[in-house]
This record gives C-alpha cells, structure tokens and sequence, in this order.
C-alpha cells in the first residue's frame, strides 16, 4: 500500500467513525445521504464533487450532494452513474473522457467513482464522487465506499 493509500485508509477510518457517530439509529435515507456526503467532501481534497443520485421510478434523480450544480436526471445504462445502478457494480474510472457515453455534467471532472447503494437487494440509488484530477480513486476508495454504504443503508 503506497502512502497515499494509507492516508485514504486513515481519513476513511475517522469518517466512519464520526459518521457512526452522527448517524446511530438515524432512519431516514435523505439524512444519511446528506450526512455522508458532507462528511466526505470534507475529508477528501480530491472530493470535487459528492453526492448522491436516488432511484425513483427507474431514473436516477439527483439527491443530497456538496459541490457545483449538476446533472439533474441520468437514465439508468447511461453514464458511469447509471451503469453502476444498472449492474449494480462500482464502476472506478481513472479518466471519464475514456469512459463510453460519459455524460459531461461539469468539465472540470477527470475521474470519478460511483457505488451503488442497495437494499433489499434493489438499488435505490448510487453514491458519486468525482475528482478533478485523473486516477485519483483506486480499489481503496471503492473498497471503503462500499463499506460505508453497506453499514448506513
């Protein structure tokens, strides 16, 4: 594991702490959003955008998010956002302008990472984060945002 990696591990490690903390008992899945996103973008340098889309009625719609305004609706298959909540698999791209069909809500976006959050084996919604710089999320990011949303949701 490089440096880099151990900080992201760390800075993981206290956002699940104070996450766990902020979100004992909490029910409501617009608070845990909201929650979540903000304690990330706050950790993370590289988190230029953080939040999340939800799946309502089989679109994906924007939900609780910190960052510059963005797409409002993503059709499922289209983008990284709607391929992850099409597969349900976390899709990790190095560089978004490589990706088929990548849906340009901010061009200053250059890698991003988007788990799905499940329920009840459905996904109602995914968890996005995009970065300006390239190759910034790695198998650590997904391992501990796959985390994060199986603990809360």
């Amino acid at each position: 594991m490089s440096v880099m990696s151990d900080e992201k591990v760390e800075k993981y490690g206290e956002c699940l702490l104070k996450l766990g903390g902020l979100l004992e008992g909490e029910g409501d899945e617009i608070v845990k959003m909201a929650s979540i996103a903000s304690v990330l973008h706050g950790a993370f340098e590289g988190f230029y955008w953080t939040g999340f889309y939800r799946n309502l009625g089989g679109e994906l719609v924007i939900g609780p998010y910190q960052g510059t305004p963005a797409c409002l609706r993503i059709g499922m298959g289209r983008g990284v956002c709607g391929t992850a909540a099409e597969t349900g698999e976390t899709q990790v791209v190095e560089d978004v302008h490589a990706f088929p069909g990548h849906i340009a809500c901010d061009a200053r976006s250059a890698s991003e990472i988007v788990v799905p959050v499940t329920v009840g084996g459905e996904v109602i919604a995914v968890l996005d984060v995009d970065s300006t710089m390239l190759h910034y999320f790695d198998s650590v990011d997904a391992e501990y945002l796959e985390m994060i949303v199986s603990r809360f949701f």
